[in-house]
């Protein structure tokens, strides 16, 4: 698997350091999601469509 590069944190990942969130980076029809506090292990890859799903449920009441 092709590196990474292009990893984003969230705007809402807190002050300091930063390490209380995901980050996201794009690949060529797929999405990645890792750990700050732990970039170097295992990624999550989705394709857009469930992505899409994924960010409507995390900004949603549901997943509160």
């Amino acid at each position: 698997m092709r590196s990474i590069n292009n990893w984003r944190k969230s705007s809402y990942s807190g002050g300091g350091d930063g390490n209380n969130c995901v980050e996201v980076a794009t690949r060529a029809a797929r999405f990645a999601v890792r750990d700050t506090k732990a970039p170097a292990r295992a990624t999550l890859t989705f394709p857009p469509d469930a992505f899409a799903h994924f960010l409507e449920g995390v900004k949603s009441d549901a997943c509160r």
